[in-house]
């Protein structure tokens, strides 16, 4: 008999090695932690101990990411009940902006919002955005996040800047620069991707990894819709 034909034969009888466990004790393997022999019992309780290294490894793995989406759900509570509790329209975009960086600790975050009612035409927020910007807005469908390739929107992320040396002043300037971005359209009403957008929130990091292609974005995009909704009332009835 071959390898082959031995193991089908031990898969079609299970109760080989119980009529003869006597045999358990005598077939001797390789360790692979070194050079003595190992009795069968013995290699079947290794590999059972290195199946469970794994399956702890694993299950610490999902206790972390539980722990840190509770984290981040805690933080999404505390910037909504912020916004919400927002009454004065010209104040609204920045208080969401400044929630992002607050609670999130997102070192930039800015926003524009572009087609709104005539009392906010003069607003900061309002200010006249690049047709290049509008059409990228448009063609979002989800968060974008990645690299910062010089993305017009970036130039408007604003860090706070504190009072440096004349000679300090270029290793602060390399220290808030954007490197990586998160950009979300804002839409209305909730729910159409292909509505037409009304404004763009980006966010900005001067850590490369801070926002990277392939990330979860399940929270970004809670962050927009729900910015969406507050910044509706800027809009024309």
């Amino acid at each position: 008999m071959n390898d082959r034909e031995v193991a089908e034969y031990l898969l079609a009888n299970p109760d080989f090695f119980a009529e003869h466990a006597e045999m358990l004790a005598t077939i001797k393997l390789a360790n692979p932690h070194g050079k003595s022999a190992v009795s069968l019992q013995e290699r079947q309780m290794e590999m059972l101990r290195d199946k469970n290294k794994l399956l702890e490894r694993r299950l610490a793995e999902l206790l972390r990411y539980g722990h840190e989406n509770d984290s981040i759900a805690s933080k999404f509570n505390r910037w909504t009940t912020r916004v919400m509790a927002e009454r004065d329209p010209y104040a609204l975009p920045r208080t969401i902006a400044n929630g992002l960086r607050e609670v999130f600790d997102v070192p930039q975050a800015a926003l524009r919002v572009w087609d709104v009612a005539d009392p906010y035409n003069q607003a900061d927020f309002a200010r006249q955005v690049g047709e290049e910007v509008r059409i990228f807005a448009n063609s979002l469908t989800s968060p974008y996040c990645g690299a910062n390739t010089g993305f017009e929107a970036a130039q408007w992320l604003v860090p706070a800047v504190t009072s440096v040396p004349a000679e300090g002043a270029a290793a602060q300037e390399g220290a808030h620069a954007t490197e990586s971005i998160a950009l979300l359209a804002l839409r209305e009403p909730e729910g159409q991707e292909d509505a037409p957008t009304f404004g763009l929130l980006v966010m900005g990091s001067p850590d490369p990894r801070r926002f990277h292609e392939g990330m979860a974005t399940d929270f970004l995009t809670q962050i927009g819709s729900l910015a969406s909704a507050a910044l509706s009332r800027l809009l024309p009835r």
